[in-house]
């Protein structure tokens, strides 16, 4: 069981080079057919997840299949996104964590409120 080294709202470009596990929601997914982006969220921040089916082909073919709200734990190499990729709307929106281990537990129970 990976457990957390950091939240998501705390990594900076300081932090590149750094091995670091990362726990929550997946709040969006994007499949470009070579890569998988996911921004992972829990109550601190946002972080982009980067699933590589060049080195990871394993960890990418996981991925394709989560969607949003199921909740996971990934371990992966924090990285600065390319030039021109940042996201200055995020904290975190410098750099992004290329996965090499993920954890799925499917889906948070809690994810709906009803009012």
């Amino acid at each position: 069981m990976l457990k957390r080294t950091h939240n998501c709202g705390q990594l900076r470009a300081a932090d590149v080079g750094k091995k670091v596990i990362l726990s929550g929601w997946v709040h969006s997914y994007r499949d470009h057919g070579n890569l998988v982006f996911i921004d992972l969220r829990d109550r601190e921040g946002l972080t982009q997840l980067v699933f590589n089916p060049q080195t990871q082909p394993q960890m990418h073919a996981t991925a394709r299949d989560l969607r949003r709200e199921w909740v996971i734990a990934a371990s992966g190499t924090v990285e600065m996104r390319s030039e021109g990729m940042e996201n200055p709307k995020l904290v975190t929106g410098q750099i992004e964590v290329v996965i090499d281990q993920l954890e799925n537990s499917k889906y948070s129970k809690d994810a709906a409120v009803r009012c």
